[in-house]
Parts: C-alpha cells; structure tokens; sequence
C-alpha cells in the first residue's frame, strides 16, 4: 500500500494500479523525473525537471503527464512569477508526488495494512494498559467497519483488500487469497485474530447481517486464508 502525500485529495493506490505506477517507473527517464520531483519537496514545472534531468522540455512533458496519468504524480496549475511581478503570466504546469512510495505484489499481499493496524494496537496497549489482545481486535474490527463503510458490500471489501474472494455451494465466500501470507505463517495466532476482526468488522461496517466469519484451517484443502464468510442460519 502506498504511502499518500501531504496532497489532502490524493488517495492510495489500488493494487492493479500499483503494478501499474511500478511498470511506469520502469521507463529509466520517468523513474529520474519522479526522484527529482519527490527530492526537490515542492512543486516542479516542466522546464526545471528537464534540465534537472538532461531531457528537453517536450519529452519531459509527455514523460511527466504519463506518471500523472500512472498515479504517481498529480498535477496543478499556477501562475509563475515573472516579469510583470508575482501571480503574472499564463498559468503553468506544476507537479508534485501523489504517492511517496509504492509497494505491491503479487498475488496481493497487504503487510503495510497489518503493520500499521498492529502497530496501532501496540500504541493502544502501552498507553491505556488494555491488553494486546483486546487492542488488536478493537483497531481491526473498526478498520473493518471503515472498509465496509467505503466498498458498501462485503464482496467489494474482499475484492478491494486482495482475498480473491470465490463463492462456494453453501452460499458462502471462500478465500483464496490471504494478504498477510507470510505474516499468518510465522506469527498465526496474532495475524489470524486481526484478521478475523477486520473481516467482522467489514460485515458491521456495510450493514451484512446475512453472513457472519467462521474460521477454517488455512493449511486444508481450498483455502488460503484462516477464514470464510458464512450465511448466518
């Protein structure tokens, strides 16, 4: 998961957008402008990013609105100061980082979301005195409910969150994917309580009182994840 910038209306990028944010960066030239507009830590125009990186300005533009395009730099538009005094002359194209960072995987792994939401549990534990285990399900059932408030259906939620969600003939959802794999195998028991709780949540947070989660043996045949949606009887 990508880390957004101080821009306020930039939003993380989903992950078939990441792979495409990390294919642009590939291109050596886009890679160079990006480092210097995310080193410089202001907004940059067209003619500065050219000669900063050896490029006339035509190719710096087309390279530069490729990665806006790719999620990865976002652009404004601003009057430069020039002759006339500040704010004069024809508006210009200024960019600046939508994302500092990108990360992604396949298939689909979400370890920055588990580091944070256990870390935030950890904070929670250490400042009010609450014990790690109820502070873990605590922060994952509300990320949940946040997640199920934004997809508005828990198949979304599995979607977007990268479970590679499948329905079975019982009329529930397997898993077949789990986004914190190589977390759940070294440290199960803490990754498989977040889980579950992110997943409860996400069903209270789009209003699902037909499904509930069941836990299942990620190392059985079929799954991947330690736990599946099920129809409430």
């Amino acid at each position: 998961m990508p880390v957004p910038s101080s821009h306020g209306d930039q939003q993380p990028l989903g992950w078939r957008a990441r792979l495409g944010a990390l294919g642009s960066l590939g291109e050596e030239r886009r890679r160079a402008l990006y480092l210097f507009v995310r080193g410089v830590g202001r907004p940059v125009g067209r003619n500065e990013a050219a000669d900063a990186v050896g490029l006339s300005r035509g190719t710096a533009a087309a390279h530069l609105d490729r990665l806006v395009d790719d999620g990865v730099l976002v652009a404004t538009f601003a009057k430069p100061a020039g002759s006339g005094g500040p704010g004069s002359g024809r508006p210009s194209k200024f960019y600046e980082p939508a994302v500092q960072e990108v990360v992604a995987a396949v298939p689909q792994r979400s370890y920055e979301l588990a580091g944070e939401l256990l870390a935030a549990a950890a904070e929670r534990s250490i400042a009010e005195g609450e014990p790690m285990a109820a502070c873990i399900a605590a922060v994952g059932r509300a990320a949940g409910e946040t997640l199920g408030r934004e997809h508005g259906s828990i198949g979304a939620v599995l979607e977007a969150a990268g479970y590679a969600p499948r329905s079975s003939a019982d009329g529930g959802i397997d898993l077949s994917n789990c986004p914190f794999h190589r977390l759940s195998r070294e440290y199960r028991g803490v990754v498989c309580s977040l889980n579950g709780a992110l997943l409860d949540g996400a069903l209270a947070g789009c209003g699902d009182g037909q499904h509930g989660i069941e836990p299942v043996d990620p190392d059985g045949p079929g799954h991947e994840c330690c736990a599946r949606v099920v129809p409430r009887s």
